[in-house]
């Protein structure tokens, strides 16, 4: 009768564990769906892409434009952009910016890149290839993030966009 009880009790533990769910290989099984979901998304994403280095036309674009603002070049800098920069701002108003930017920061000392975007568009104001470079910059006067975003039209590097912003504008 002893071995009756036991033999019952160890036959039920048995059919207990088999129709137990097993823990593990759930947690397994939702990781590598999260993994998997993830990886679909980056992918799905490509067409905005973080750079670790920046194309040599783009840079050469950047320090162009870094050049004249340097000298106060401000309507080459106008004349040279993309339309994009055109319909934003008028001649006077760029000019005026580009004065206020150097009253307040001071001649551009150097800059590291923070972060450069490329990105391939197929509509929008910023239509084909275009490229979002930022600078933590120290000037003269302070410090400062500036942003570059560039468009490629008829294979050339145009500045849509020039953006700095610092507590020394304030």
């Amino acid at each position: 009768m002893a071995d009756e009880r036991c033999n019952s009790k160890l036959k039920c533990h048995e059919v207990d564990l088999y129709f137990r769910p097993i823990p593990f290989r759930s947690v397994c099984f939702v990781q590598l769906l999260v993994v998997v979901l993830l990886s679909l998304s980056a992918i799905a994403c490509g067409s905005k892409a973080e750079r670790r280095s920046i194309p040599a036309e783009v840079e050469a674009a950047i320090n162009a434009v870094s050049e004249d603002i340097a000298t106060d070049r401000y309507e080459k800098i106008y004349r040279e952009a993309s339309e994009l920069w055109q319909q934003d701002a008028s001649l006077e108003q760029s000019i005026s910016t580009f004065k206020t930017l150097k009253t307040k920061l001071g001649k551009m000392e150097n800059r590291t890149v923070h972060s450069a975007t490329e990105q391939h568009n197929s509509g929008g104001p910023l239509k084909g290839d275009a490229f979002m470079i930022t600078y933590q910059t120290k000037f003269e006067k302070g410090q400062g993030m500036e942003t570059f975003t560039l468009i490629k039209r008829d294979s050339r590097w145009l500045l849509a966009r020039y953006f700095v912003n610092s507590t020394a504008l304030k």
